[in-house]
């Protein structure tokens, strides 16, 4: 009997999730409570309701034309019931950017960003269309309250409450072959050249808080330069 219940408390010690207290109580009923990991581990185990629906939902595509700089988009909507503010990374800043980098979505709303990338010349003449590249981007969320203006430290002052939505990996695309993926996102593009048309006219209201674009584009061109004269550099000294 001894071996039997030895056994029995051995099998319950494999899960961590729960601790057993036996007793007995008004005729001895067995009592089960949860350990205090318990919500944090369920957490990373449930699926995770994401604030935002994006589209696409995996990868970022880009024309392949080397030395220019190529385009992509991506639509992003409020799925939430909360104001959400979103903020946009990536492991290339010298070479890609989002327009806008960030913003607050009401509960609903939705856009199309534009996404820039300086596509590089292939090394020993390799085209890597329909292949994914090093560069990462990252699509934050937060949570926010009704009326707040969209500051990038938002995401480091509530850095706990931060949910990564998405990682997307670059695929490139040879314009000259026609396929589901670059039709798609000619016409995403299109959008979203008409909604900047539409943001530039000056608005009866203000609505919610997109980072300035003229501010942005500046300051990526000055990034883009600098980048760009050490590149020459660094050809011209290893010629």
């Amino acid at each position: 009997m001894a071996a039997a219940e030895s056994h029995h408390h051995k099998r319950w010690r494999l899960c961590p999730l729960w601790t057993i207290q036996s007793h007995r109580r008004n005729g001895g009923v067995a009592s089960i409570t949860r350990s205090s990991s318990f919500s944090s581990v369920a957490r990373s185990i449930l699926p995770v309701r994401r604030r935002l629906h994006l589209d696409p939902s995996k990868n970022l595509y880009f024309p392949y034309e080397p030395g220019k700089q190529a385009r992509s988009a991506i639509w992003i909507k409020n799925s939430s019931k909360s104001h959400v503010a979103f903020k946009f990374q990536t492991t290339a800043p010298k070479s890609c950017y989002m327009r806008p980098p960030g913003g607050i979505l009401a509960p609903g709303e939705s856009f199309i960003a534009t996404v820039f990338k300086f596509v590089e010349h292939p090394e020993n003449n390799e085209k890597p269309m329909n292949q994914k590249s090093r560069v990462k981007f990252k699509m934050m969320s937060l949570k926010v309250i009704e009326g707040t203006d969209y500051v990038p430290e938002l995401f480091d002052e509530q850095r706990d409450q931060v949910m990564v939505e998405r990682i997307f990996r670059v695929v490139f695309l040879d314009p000259e072959s026609p396929n589901p993926a670059l039709e798609k996102l000619k016409r995403q593009l299109a959008e979203a050249d008409a909604a900047i048309e539409t943001r530039k006219k000056p608005p009866a209201t203000t609505a919610t808080g997109m980072v300035g674009e003229g501010l942005v584009i500046d300051e990526w061109k000055e990034r883009r330069e600098k980048y760009l004269a050490r590149q020459q550099f660094e050809a011209v000294d290893a010629a």
